[in-house]
């Protein structure tokens, strides 16, 4: 019996994907839920599970392809041998990939989308790269390895210009002597958060204020339980729960900066869904925190943690990254000392943290060296208007330099 081997239903608002790696060839044996390909869309990487244990035996769309919901990608016979010969392709279309950069796709089928990317640009062949992720497969920290280890001197110009490129992530190498360029094309995720970045500053009237505060009180109170709180809750104590419980307690006491605009209606928001900006090797996502009002500080922690570890697999799925009412961003953890972050529209505002440094600076009138961060908070001035936005962001400061505020829920 053959089975079609499909694109999942993909959500709404995301029309399209990319096929981004195969993870089995024709011939192979595979077993019901194995992931089969990932298809990368402009938030996450979702996996293709096989319906049936069989073979597969055949590719329809290759590495690289743009496809949408219920697209066939490829056949699983559930009974035929593992090892049986794939059905002869069909002839290939006029300007079709070559042959040898086609059969080049399976050999970086084990491999992280961003591992892959890397691979592409560095010249690495995957079949000399051991993977350590799950199921053998090649992550980033793999391919940097590698590239640290890799004693051969780099390719002449002209060999780098006849070596095939990956399907999944081609690349232009333009020989310039010694100032040599690479043309490398976005990923779904890069052109979706461009776009709403663009999107954000042409249609928001965009401002932002910005304080100071004294980490002190929040790091006296973690140094003195970090170890009792990581036995008890199994996770670390770290800052970003007590930044998100102190914009929870501005945002109910302002609840226009967690509201939003549709047309001309301002919708408030009964509640708080708060995003954590997050790094991966994708790039920027913002998973959300849902109803944080009513978390705890280690409910809180072990969701950051999670959001995380998940995203560095590119495993978040799309219901995590979609909503939000207020956004907190964390240049700090870069070394960022002062910035304006964007709104994530269609919120209103979003909280830009910074490094926490040691300063001086004048207590009672004296001056002393105490831990400081620049809060800086950016919204929309169509409906925050600057007594609102600095109110707010004072109430967050006040809230994090008197920690017990917090947990007294004063």
């Amino acid at each position: 019996m053959l089975i079609e081997v499909k694109v999942p239903q993909l959500a709404e608002g995301t029309p399209e994907g990319t096929l981004a790696a195969w993870h089995v060839k024709p011939g192979q044996a595979v077993k019901r839920d194995q992931n089969l390909c990932d298809i990368e869309t402009d938030k996450v990487v979702l996996e293709t599970p096989a319906q049936s244990d069989g073979v597969f035996v055949e590719i329809k769309v290759q590495s690289g392809a743009t496809v949408t919901s219920g697209v066939v990608l490829g056949v699983i016979d559930t009974e035929a041998k593992a090892g049986a010969a794939a059905p002869a392709p069909a002839p290939a279309p006029v300007g079709a990939a070559p042959a040898a950069i086609t059969s080049a796709a399976p050999a970086a089928a084990g491999a992280l989308p961003a591992a892959k990317k890397m691979m592409a640009e560095q010249g690495i062949d995957p079949a000399s790269v051991q993977g350590t992720g799950r199921g053998d497969r090649i992550t980033k920290g793999d391919v940097i390895a590698a590239v640290e280890s890799k004693a051969a001197p780099a390719p002449a110009p002209s060999a780098a210009k006849s070596a095939p490129t990956a399907v999944s992530a081609p690349l232009v190498n333009v020989p310039l002597g010694n100032r040599p360029e690479q043309r490398v094309p976005m990923t779904r995720l890069r052109a979706r958060v461009a776009e709403r970045l663009v999107q954000s500053q042409s249609t928001a009237a965009i401002l932002t204020t910005f304080n100071e505060v004294n980490m002190k009180p929040v790091i006296d109170l973690r140094n003195t339980y970090k170890d009792k709180f990581e036995k008890v809750h199994g996770v670390k104590l770290g800052f970003m729960s007590f930044f998100v419980k102190a914009a929870v307690h501005a945002l109910k006491m302002y609840p226009v900066v967690n509201a939003s605009v549709d047309g001309n209606d301002i919708v408030y928001h009964g509640y708080y869904d708060i995003g954590i900006a997050v790094g991966s090797p994708r790039g920027l996502v913002v998973p959300i925190l849902r109803d944080c009002d009513q978390m705890s500080i280690a409910d809180i922690e072990k969701q950051i943690a999670d959001f995380g570890k998940r995203a560095g697999e590119g495993k978040l799925g799309i219901e995590e990254l979609t909503g939000g009412t207020f956004t907190i961003s964390n240049g700090g953890v870069f070394g960022s000392m002062l910035s304006t972050p964007i709104i994530n529209p269609p919120q209103s505002a979003i909280l830009g943290v910074h490094a926490t440094k040691d300063r001086a600076v004048v207590v009672d009138g004296q001056i002393v060296v105490r831990p400081m961060n620049y809060l800086a908070m950016s919204y929309d001035h169509r409906i925050i208007d600057g007594r609102e936005a600095v109110l707010a962001l004072v109430a967050m400061k006040d809230a994090l330099e008197d920690p017990a505020r917090l947990l007294l829920d004063l």
